[in-house]
């Protein structure tokens, strides 16, 4: 067999699987450090209303000191989503949430990041505060930001990669720029895909 068609197969398999999952499947939400509850309670409102799933919230846990790094002084998101895939249970979905800022190698800094296969995810909300860019705050958007990075996050788990609509929640942020471009939902294309366009 071709190794295209083997590697479209295994993605088709990979995305059938988390559909099949849907149906049972469960979002919880935990904090590292202090995270507002008007946040929280935002999130497990709309998180709901987008993937029509349960949301809950589990045990926070304390600010991920392993994961910092002092030169960049910032913190290692692909060592925290290693410590969550360590205490999630087998079928759960984990989405995170850290008021500090997040780096992968190569990288200057990351909204967020995501592992599939062990079905955690993280999202920064440093970078999302209009205070960060000099602006006055600005509450709602604050939340409308908070959202669309975990959806984006959370749209990784269930198998969806970048979009190159820039108004899905899907497309890539190189910048806060982007996001607020982009919706908080899905494009018809991404929704066809998670079957959440009935």
């Amino acid at each position: 067999m071709h190794p295209k068609i083997i590697i479209l197969l295994i993605i088709f398999l990979f995305i059938f699987n988390n559909l099949l999952a849907k149906e049972e499947m469960e979002i919880k939400i935990i904090s590292f450090g202090q995270i507002d509850d008007f946040i929280l309670d935002y999130l497990k409102e709309n998180l709901e209303r987008i993937f029509k799933v349960p949301v809950f919230f589990g045990k926070g846990q304390a600010i991920p000191e392993y994961a910092y790094n002092k030169k960049r002084r910032q913190y290692l998101s692909s060592l925290i989503l290693d410590g969550l895939c360590k205490i999630k249970q087998k079928d759960e979905k984990i989405l995170s949430l850290i008021n500090q800022d997040l780096y992968v190698p190569k990288l200057n800094f990351v909204f967020g990041e995501a592992d599939p296969v062990g079905g955690v995810c993280i999202i920064s909300l440093t970078r999302l505060f209009p205070s960060y860019y000099g602006l006055k705050e600005d509450k709602d958007l604050l939340l409308k930001r908070t959202l669309k990075e975990s959806v984006h996050e959370f749209g990784h788990l269930l198998g969806l990669k970048h979009c190159a609509n820039i108004k899905c929640v899907m497309h890539f942020s190189n910048s806060i720029l982007d996001t607020d471009i982009k919706d908080d939902d899905f494009c018809n294309e991404c929704k066809r895909l998670l079957r959440l366009d009935k």
